[in-house]
């Protein structure tokens, strides 16, 4: 996998601006905080990131990928302001859970998501290694 940062468009911070890869495409479906009964879990939008990053790094293994094999993730955000606020306790969960290999990724202001209790919402494609 290869990621593409000109130098033009200046350096990305928590993401690439492109990446480039060979092998088996694995589409990962939107992950919210959603525990294995189904309910959201977390009272704010550290611990809700958290639980849906975990959710899709769990997805991407057990297609038999890893962190590293993300090359693209969008995050769903129902109060950017609230996102923006906790970025760097974000950031720390991002390189605890995936390290520090980023994917191209955008966040994205939603009005709600399909749990109305979900404050955060993580999708994203890999490319696995054959």
């Amino acid at each position: 996998m290869e990621r593409i940062n000109p130098p033009e468009l200046g350096r990305p911070s928590g993401f690439s601006h492109a990446v480039a890869a060979e092998g088996r495409l694995v589409f990962l479906a939107g992950q919210t905080a959603l525990d294995e009964h189904g309910r959201i879990v977390g009272d704010g939008v550290v611990e809700q990131f958290e639980r849906a990053l975990g959710n899709l790094l769990t997805a991407l293994r057990a297609a038999g990928g890893e962190p590293a094999d993300l090359c693209s993730v969008t995050i769903y955000l129902v109060d950017m302001d609230d996102y923006k606020a906790h970025a760097r306790e974000i950031g720390k969960v991002w390189k605890r859970l995936a390290g520090t290999e980023y994917p191209a990724m955008a966040g994205i202001g939603v009005s709600r998501l399909w749990d109305v209790e979900a404050l955060v919402e993580v999708q994203g494609f890999a490319v696995v290694s054959r």
